[in-house]
């Protein structure tokens, strides 16, 4: 048995068939990386350049700045500019990953749960934690690491002191699931569910169930519902075991009696009648925590004592949460787990964040069992050290005792009461925070202390959406094209910073934005990347040439006025040109080239960095021969500049749809948009993750008798009477005016419910007859469900327009999971 996880890089290399080539074929390996950027020990650290959305043999030179020195490749590398490299060659990066892990995995006696469904599998695996954590040492997942990649990263963290493990794993395609069977090799296997995620992928429902069966093919034990099965699939495992909500099985649950804030589960067990109480009422949940349920009957718990586990189970923190906080700080909550595995992905994110120089991490005790609690404080030390957090509010007798340990700033306090009594001599201001703690430790109430005080209409982005919408678009690209990220108009009404730090953290190459003061307002929140300003204005000059932003010419008066501002002493300043070959609505016409030329021959204050146009519809194949004519002039616009300028700037001109529809002219560099938010109407339909999620909350809800009129202007009447709900939303929030009087519709308890009346300034009412609704209930303006392409169909506008228009005082909350 390896121990540890200790092997050095000439053990991988046999583990995985490679040929080990470097210095030192010695050098320990604890640590696997695929991302040059989030990295633990860097000297005990092997980077596997995996070829996914991006390949990571371009991420090689980043890894070694991080102090990487190990490296696992398919490709071949210039390592002479990387001297002290050891470094592995293979076939596929990839398989030999899952090959390592697979290796690894087989070096332990242990028991696993493996999980596999359409939903639930994370709160399931997070759930079976909370749930026996108290009897076993458990390795698991880190949040949803269920994918080709997430499975052997997760299963690596398999060491000797682990008595049991439960793994989650996901598939989108066939052919998936048996390489992931191989690396987890469960022993009991968990079904949660099988529904409509991933159809796509799938010739039908049968094959992808088929497919995700496939993990439980080693396994001695299967839990699944006969309610999600389809005919002719067979079954794995020799015992099995059976729950449902409608028909004969081991766990049959009889009735579900739902309350405020609880529900009780009734059901049979063995001849034997059985109740749990969980503290939730969504279907969701409930069923999830039935899975759970018949999970624990199976390991051998008695009835009464998995109906006493079940009521101490609590919502699992999915997402990391980031919003604005008092005196210009930015709260990043995590606060409702605390273990070592999940503190490092939050530190990571914590990281990503630029927009203020100090870092702040306010954590709880943490429950570690297999540790000593000095090992585990020891630990946790290095990682803050590692992870470059300048300052520590540690919260919790464990923690506290250990204070000497932590070589930074550093302050504690006995528990949360304490903390908060004395927030005021803590001076947060400009900084990032990060909260996280165990739940117990209520740290709910810190972020509610430190956070923004804003009404309840929320709009929610998800960033792994717009990440995943990045790197589609980046897979579509041939090698050495370049990426320009837009983030002009508040980045499509989705934020500034935010989401710039993202695309920074992502390695777009560019980002652009409207106005100076856009990017001015970037370069104070810590982005360094180029920053092309669209419409610059004379007055902005002084401020793009301190801040290192660079203009969009479109004009000779512009351009005129750039020359007399630029002192002839100062180096070249970058500029931008654009050529109208269509829009007509800014840009160089091709008559005004060859004075264009006379401007630019000879003259060394301008760098002539990008000559770009825009594509006028792209998206739209009835106007196809009106792109190839643009694409034709703006050719010969730009080798009329060439001559003149003696070097080649960067070509651009694909917008996002140009990218879906017209790959051949990518040229040099994209430009990539609305399609980052979620929006391509060149691509099917759920082809793009949706980003942004709008919604509030009812204030006070109403009857109405029939005839009577609601809202200004007496124009909203509910004929025959009714209850309407007022929400906390109205066109000073953005949502249009347009919409009143039955055009506009919200999801309401799952359904839509019309508008009534005029829309208010601040607020709206909707119809929710015969809905069960109450006060402070979610209310959804959009999301993926109800979607902005919906909205802007209702009122004859475009996506643009309705994400745009959402406010600034309406409160952004940005989730990373």
């Amino acid at each position: 048995m390896i121990k540890h996880r200790t092997y050095t890089i000439n053990n991988i290399a046999e583990i995985t068939g490679g040929k080990c080539i470097g210095v030192d074929k010695n050098a320990v390996i604890k640590h696997l990386a695929i991302d040059s950027r989030i990295l633990g020990e860097a000297s005990q650290t092997l980077f596997f350049a995996i070829k996914a959305q991006r390949n990571g043999h371009q991420f090689i030179a980043h890894a070694y700045q991080n102090g990487i020195r190990n490296f696992l490749v398919s490709e071949d590398v210039n390592w002479q500019n990387y001297p002290e490299a050891n470094y592995i060659v293979v076939d596929d990066t990839l398989k030999a990953l899952q090959k390592l892990a697979t290796f690894h995995r087989s070096q332990f006696a242990l028991d696993v749960i493996g999980i596999t469904g359409s939903n639930g599998k994370t709160i399931v695996k997070e759930w079976l934690y909370q749930l026996l954590n108290a009897d076993f040492q458990i390795v698991r997942s880190p949040k949803s690491y269920n994918s080709q990649i997430g499975v052997p990263l997760s299963v690596w963290q398999i060491d000797e002191k682990d008595t049991l493990g439960i793994f989650e794993a996901g598939v989108s395609a066939p052919d998936e699931m048996s390489k992931l069977a191989q690396i987890i090799a469960p022993k009991i296997g968990v079904l949660t569910n099988i529904r409509e995620a991933h159809d796509e992928g799938f010739q039908s429902r049968r094959q992808k169930l088929a497919e995700k069966l496939q993990l439980f093919s080693g396994a001695t034990l299967l839990i699944y519902s006969p309610d999600h099965l389809v005919e002719d699939v067979q079954l794995p495992c020799a015992e099995q075991f059976t729950w449902s909500f409608t028909q004969p099985a081991d766990l049959q649950i009889k009735e579900v009696d739902s309350h405020t804030g609880f529900s009780l589960i009734k059901g049979s067990f063995n001849g034997e009648t059985a109740v749990a109480r969980v503290n939730f009422t969504d279907a969701a949940a409930i069923e999830n925590a039935v899975i759970c349920w018949a999970t624990l009957l199976v390991m051998g718990y008695a009835i009464e004592d998995a109906a006493e586990r079940l009521a101490a189970l609590q919502r699992v923190g999915m997402r990391l949460q980031l919003v604005n906080g008092i005196e210009q700080c930015s709260i990043i909550d995590d606060s409702y787990s605390a273990d070592i595995s999940s503190l490092s992905i939050a530190l990571d994110f914590l990281n990503q964040q630029n927009q203020h120089p100090k870092r702040t991490l306010i954590l709880s005790d943490l429950q570690e069992t297999g540790k000593t609690a000095e090992e585990l404080y020891q630990e946790i030390a290095s990682l803050l050290q590692q992870k470059k957090v300048d300052r520590l509010i540690g919260i919790g007798n464990d923690i506290t005792a250990h204070a000497e340990l932590f070589k930074i700033e550093k302050s504690f306090f006995s528990d949360t009461e304490e903390f908060l009594a004395h927030v005021a001599q803590l001076n947060f201001s400009k900084e990032t925070i990060l909260v996280k703690g165990a739940r117990k430790f209520g740290f709910e109430r810190i972020v509610k202390r430190l956070a923004q005080k804003i009404h309840d209409t929320v709009l929610e982005i998800n960033l792994n959406a717009l990440q995943a919408n990045l790197q589609y678009y980046k897979s579509k690209l041939v090698a050495q094209v370049k990426t320009m990220a837009m983030v002009k108009a508040f980045s499509y009404g989705s934020g500034t910073f935010e989401i710039a730090n993202l695309l920074q953290h992502h390695k777009v190459d560019y980002l652009a934005v409207a106005y100076a003061d856009e990017g001015v307002a970037l370069r104070k929140s810590g982005i360094s990347l180029p920053i092309m300003v669209m419409s610059p204005e004379p007055s902005a000059f002084d401020a793009m040439f301190r801040y290192q932003l660079e203009p969009e010419v479109y004009s000779l008066e512009l351009l005129q006025q750039l020359l007399r501002f630029i002192p002839s002493e100062d180096k070249p300043f970058p500029i931008h040109l654009k050529l109208d070959t269509g829009m007509h609505r800014l840009g160089f016409e091709p008559h005004q080239i060859s004075e264009l030329c006379t401007l630019l021959s000879n003259n060394t204050r301008l760098n002539v960095v990008t000559v770009f146009t825009h594509l006028v519809a792209s998206d739209d194949p009835i106007h196809d021969a009106f792109t190839q004519t643009q694409v034709t002039s703006y050719e010969q616009m730009y080798q009329q500049l060439v001559k003149t300028l003696g070097y080649q700037p960067v070509r651009h001109l694909l917008n996002t749809s140009g990218i879906t529809r017209w790959s051949a002219y990518q040229f040099d560099m994209v430009r990539l948009g609305i399609g980052l938010y979620g929006f391509d109407s060149a691509l099917p339909k759920n082809t793009l993750q949706t980003v942004a999620a709008l919604k509030t909350t009812i204030t006070q809800i109403k009857t109405i008798a029939a005839g009577e009129t609601v809202g200004y202007g007496r124009r909203g009447v509910l004929i025959n009477g009714g209850e309407i709900a007022t929400v906390k939303i109205g066109y000073a929030d953005g949502y249009s005016r347009a919409f009143g009087n039955g055009v506009g519709k919200m999801l309401v308890d799952g359904q839509l419910a019309p508008t009534v009346g005029a829309i208010c300034m601040d607020m709206c009412m909707l119809d929710v007859t015969g809905l069960e609704v109450k006060v402070g209930d979610e209310v959804i303006v959009f999301d993926h469900n109800h979607s902005i392409s919906d909205l802007a169909k209702e009122i004859g506008t475009i996506p643009y327009e309705i994400l745009t228009n959402v406010s600034q005082r309406v409160k952004r909350v940005y989730y990373y999971e």
